[in-house]
C-alpha cells in the first residue's frame, strides 16, 4: 500500500511500534497491515521531519501530515521556448506535413529548445485538452463526410397549405471542418444523387474520399470490407475520380466528423430557422446558406481562425479540380432483349443489334436519353419517349442478315397463325404489315398466338374474326375478347356504313372564310 494512502491513525501506530515497542519493519508490517515498503518510506519521512516518540501533544494530525508530505515546490519557469501547439496542430492538416518536420523547424528557430522526444510527449499531451472531432487526424483534401441530419424542416405549400417535410444533407470537410448542407426533398436516390453534385461545387474541388453511411440509396448491399455500391452511386464517383468508403456499420466514430456537423447544423442553423415559415425549397435552401455563412465564418473555440480560413488555407489547395461538365443523374436497370430487337424500358421499346436477342443488357437512363451497354461496351443509344407502347427503332439494327440470329420470321408466324385459322392468320399479316418494321409486332404476333395454350384454337379463330369485324386489331383486344368470352356469343351483322355527299349545303369549304363576309 502506497505510504500516500495510509491513514494517520497508522502512522502514529507504526512510529509507536518501532521507535516505543522496538519491534521490526516486517513485525510493523504485519501488525499494521501494510507493507515492509510503506513502513520504511514512512519512518524516513518522519526521520527528515524531525519526529521522535512520543510526539509533540500540540502536533494535530493536519500539522503531522503536513510535515511528512509537504506540498511540492511550485516548478520554475522552463528556460526552453513553448512552440504553438495550435499552429502546428493546424500545420499537420497539411499534405505531407510531419511531426518531425515540425520540430526540425522549431529547433531552427529555437537551437535550445525540447528534443524531439520532449517535443512529442508535449503535443500529444496538449492534443488530449481538444475535443475528440478535433484529436481527429485528417489529411488536407482527403475525406468528405455525408450524411442527412435527422431532423427535419416543414415547407407549407401555399395554395393547398399542406405541410411537407424536407430533409437536411450535410457535407464536412475532414481537414478544416467546412460545411455544406442543403434541403431536399427525400432521401431517394436522385436526391442522394444530386446533393453530393452541388457540394462538390460549393467546395469548388473534388476530395479523394466520400465518407457517407450505409444509405439504402448508396449502399445497395452492407458489408463490412466490400460493401457493393448502388451503380448510379459508382457512376457518380467514377465521374469525379473519388473513392468512396461508407462507414462501417454501427460504428459512428468513423464518422464523427459529419456526426459533430450534423449536430451543428442543428443547433446554429435549424434552431435559429424553427420560428420562420418555409413556402419552397428554393426559400429554405436560401435561408440555409444564409446561416452557412455565419458558421463557417464563426472563429474556433480553441483554434485559431475559423472554418473558412481553415478552408482557404489547407483543404482548397489540396482539392481535385472538377471535371467540365456535372455529373448527369442517371438510373441503372437491366433488361433483356426480345426477339424483334427491343428492349422494353418504361413501357416503351427500344431497339438493339440483332445479335443480342434474348441476352440481359444494362440499361442507363437519363433524363433525356437511354443507353443499352452489354460486356460494358455502348451498343445502343435513344432518346428517351414517354409514349407507352411505341417502337423507337434503329434501322440498321434490324437488317435482313439478323434473321440467321433469330429462331423467328415473319414467315413463320404466319404459318403458324394458318394453323389456327384464316381470321388468326389475316390478325398475324395485319401486325407485321402495318408497322414501320415487321420485327415491331413480333411481341404481340407472339402474344396472339399463344392464346391458343389457354383457350384452344377454336375460341383464338373466333377472336380473331370478331376484332376484325369490329376493327380492333390488336393483342389486348384479341386477349378482352376471350378474358370476356364476347367469341362465343354470335356475331351480329354489322349495318352497312352510308358515306355522306361530297355537296351538301351546310359545307361550307375551303374558300368560305376568304370572303369579307366570312366569320
Amino acid at each position: 500500500m502506497p505510504a500516500e494512502r495510509v491513514t494517520m491513525r497508522k502512522i502514529k501506530d507504526m512510529l509507536r511500534l518501532k521507535w516505543a515497542c522496538g519491534l521490526s519493519n516486517r513485525q510493523v508490517a504485519a501488525s499494521c497491515g501494510v507493507a515492509r515498503s510503506t513502513v520504511a518510506e514512512t519512518l524516513s519521512r518522519a526521520t527528515a521531519a524531525g519526529l521522535s516518540w512520543p510526539l509533540p501533544a500540540e502536533l494535530d494530525e493536519t500539522q503531522l501530515e503536513t510535515r511528512l508530505y509537504p506540498a511540492a515546490p511550485c516548478p520554475t519557469a522552463a528556460p526552453w521556448a513553448v512552440p504553438d501547439w495550435a499552429t502546428l496542430h493546424q500545420e499537420l492538416a497539411r499534405k505531407g506535413v510531419t511531426l518531425a518536420l515540425l520540430w526540425q523547424e522549431y529547433k531552427a528557430q529555437h537551437p535550445d529548445g525540447y528534443q524531439y522526444s520532449r517535443f512529442c510527449d508535449l503535443y500529444g499531451a496538449w492534443r488530449t485538452t481538444l475535443d475528440r472531432c478535433l484529436r481527429q487526424e485528417h489529411r488536407a483534401g482527403e475525406k468528405l463526410f455525408v450524411d442527412y441530419a435527422g431532423q427535419t424542416v416543414p415547407v407549407q405549400d401555399r395554395r393547398t397549405g399542406e405541410l411537407r417535410q424536407a430533409q437536411i444533407f450535410v457535407a464536412v470537410l475532414g481537414a478544416s471542418n467546412y460545411t455544406y448542407a442543403e434541403a431536399t426533398w427525400t432521401q431517394t436516390l436522385p436526391d442522394w444523387i444530386g446533393a453530393p453534385v452541388r457540394a462538390f461545387a460549393f467546395f469548388g474541388g473534388v476530395p479523394q474520399l466520400v465518407v457517407p453511411d450505409h444509405l439504402r440509396a448508396g449502399v445497395t448491399k452492407a458489408c463490412r470490407d466490400e460493401p457493393e455500391l448502388n451503380p448510379t452511386y459508382a457512376a457518380l464517383a467514377h465521374h469525379y475520380g473519388v473513392a468512396v468508403i461508407p462507414a462501417r456499420v454501427r460504428k459512428p466514430r468513423d464518422k464523427a466528423k459529419v456526426e459533430a456537423g450534423v449536430l451543428l447544423v442543428e443547433r446554429w442553423m435549424l434552431a435559429r430557422l424553427r420560428h420562420q415559415p418555409f413556402f419552397s425549397l428554393t426559400e429554405l435552401n436560401a435561408a440555409i446558406l444564409a446561416c452557412l455563412e455565419r458558421l463557417n465564418t464563426r472563429p474556433f473555440k480553441k483554434l485559431s481562425g475559423c472554418r473558412q480560413s481553415q478552408f482557404e488555407t489547407v483543404d482548397r489547395p489540396a482539392l481535385q479540380p472538377l471535371p467540365r461538365e456535372p455529373y448527369v443523374y442517371a438510373e441503372w436497370r437491366t433488361a433483356r432483349v426480345n426477339i424483334d430487337s427491343h428492349v422494353e424500358i418504361e413501357g416503351h421499346y427500344y431497339s438493339v443489334p440483332a445479335p443480342l436477342v434474348h441476352r440481359a443488357l444494362d440499361v442507363r437512363l437519363t433524363a433525356t436519353t437511354v443507353e443499352c451497354f452489354h460486356k460494358h461496351q455502348r451498343v445502343a443509344s435513344h432518346m428517351r419517349s414517354a409514349e407507352r407502347g411505341r417502337h423507337t427503332t434503329v434501322t440498321a439494327h434490324l437488317l435482313s442478315a439478323h434473321q440467321r440470329y433469330l429462331a423467328w420470321s415473319p414467315s413463320r408466324l404466319l404459318q403458324w397463325a394458318e394453323t389456327i385459322g384464316p381470321a388468326t392468320a389475316a390478325v398475324v399479316d395485319t401486325l407485321l404489315t402495318h408497322r414501320r418494321h415487321p420485327e415491331q409486332g413480333y411481341r404481340s404476333c407472339l402474344g396472339v398466338l399463344r392464346l391458343e395454350r389457354l383457350y384452344g384454337p377454336a375460341r383464338v379463330e373466333a377472336a380473331c374474326r370478331r376484332a376484325q369485324a369490329i376493327d380492333a386489331v390488336a393483342y389486348k383486344s384479341v386477349q378482352s375478347i376471350l378474358k370476356t368470352g364476347l367469341d362465343q356469343q354470335p356475331l351480329a351483322e354489322l349495318a352497312p356504313t352510308i358515306p355522306l355527299p361530297i355537296e351538301h349545303e351546310h359545307l361550307r369549304g375551303t374558300t368560305y372564310y376568304q370572303h369579307e363576309g366570312g366569320l
